[in-house]
């Protein structure tokens, strides 16, 4: 295998493929990328077997060949050339080194047969659509923040991604809870999507996913079955498996008799509870909103810090019902308010129930938060 790349096409290949791979593992092979030419085509890519990405790059083509190099070494060293540097990879075959070359600058590194490289097969995919990137950004950023990181509750370390009957006709709808809030988004159903089994796209395919939608733009292919998800974007598609589970009943835990309901701009309130919950370094610092007729008060204290509050009223603020005490854990409430573009509109039940979060002038996103004790 031979071929010559720019700098800088083959390091943006890299880091895609090479963000899959896990720095800690037993099996050697798994730390490796795949530098594979045929059919004039370059084609990297790199696997931690529950996730893939395999991405085709433009490349002069030299000789045919496929070989597995360390992809962190690989992609440090391309990292650290010039800008304009034309990078020369060489490997004549059998056991022998993957020589590089880039102007003056020339290493070689060792190199493991494409024979133990695990087999990058999707199998069947029954389900096929697309959306736009940009409706695939939302459908993450609204939700993943919700995603659960406890491992015992593995069927909740995700987003649920599934088709459904919305208020406003077929929705693809994306939820993600932990217990302590609950996200949930949809979009209008894409053609294709129609039947789609309800599926669990872990949170690691998910941050990844995310981190190539940052360069992406037009519509993402989705192919799916109920074991694994493959997406294409441009010459690249990342391939994974879907977690093997049941996601909880979460329509249940979306209120539908809370009446008392909050009004407020997303960043007056937002700024309120940071200066507020600056009192205390404490994780899981709870804040506490106390409401009257058209005033919030959000309030903090800490045992070794003291107090502090901050008063919102007069156009800020709009409320109309009963007094109303209730806490929530700081971070949190700020998690959710994030996703929101302009007033945020709370609507409460009393102090110890779950309340529904949602933004006053986009009815696509439903946020439930759980209240703590303060």
């Amino acid at each position: 295998m031979k071929f010559k790349a720019d700098r800088a096409t083959l390091i943006k290949s890299l880091a895609h493929v090479q963000n899959v791979v896990e720095k800690r593992n037993t099996i050697p092979i798994l730390a490796n990328v795949l530098l594979k030419v045929a059919d004039g085509k370059l084609t990297i890519a790199a696997t931690d077997l529950e996730i893939s990405v395999v991405e085709e790059v433009a490349a002069e083509i030299s000789r045919e060949g496929a070989i597995t190099v360390p992809a962190a070494t690989l992609y440090e060293i391309v990292r650290r050339q010039p800008d304009n540097a034309v990078i020369e990879l060489d490997h004549p075959g059998g056991d022998a080194p993957l020589a590089l070359r880039a102007g003056r600058y020339a290493t070689s590194l060792v190199a493991l047969s494409v024979d133990e490289f695990p087999k990058l097969d999707a199998g069947k995919l029954s389900h096929h659509f697309a959306v736009s990137a940009a409706e695939l950004r939302g459908l993450i950023d609204r939700t993943r923040f919700a995603i659960s990181t406890e491992e015992t509750r593995y069927y909740l370390n995700g987003i649920y991604l599934h088709a459904i009957d919305g208020d406003a006709g077929p929705v693809l709808r994306a939820v993600a809870t932990d217990g302590h809030r609950l996200a949930r988004v949809e979009e209008p159903l894409p053609a294709g999507a129609s039947g789609m089994p309800g599926i669990i796209i872990p949170r690691k395919t998910v941050n990844e996913l995310r981190k190539l939608l940052d360069e992406a733009s037009g519509e993402i292919e989705i192919a799916l079955s109920e074991t694994r998800i493959q997406f294409t974007i441009g010459a690249l598609k990342l391939t994974s498996k879907l977690i093997d589970g049941t996601f909880p009943d979460y329509d249940r835990v979306i209120p539908r008799g809370n009446d008392k309901i909050l009004r407020v701009d997303k960043k007056d309130f937002n700024d309120a509870v940071g200066r507020v919950s600056a009192i205390s370094a404490e994780k899981h610092r709870p804040v506490k909103l106390s409401l009257a007729k058209d005033l919030l008060v959000i309030s903090a204290a800490s045992a070794e810090q003291g107090s502090a509050a901050e008063e919102l009223g007069g156009d800020l603020v709009d409320y109309q019902s009963g007094p109303l005490e209730i806490g929530f854990q700081a971070r949190y409430l700020s998690d959710v308010t994030d996703q929101i573009k302009g007033k945020v509109e709370f609507v409460f039940a009393d102090g110890a129930a779950p309340t529904l979060v949602r933004d006053q002038d986009d009815n696509s996103a439903v946020y439930v938060l759980m209240p703590m004790r303060v």
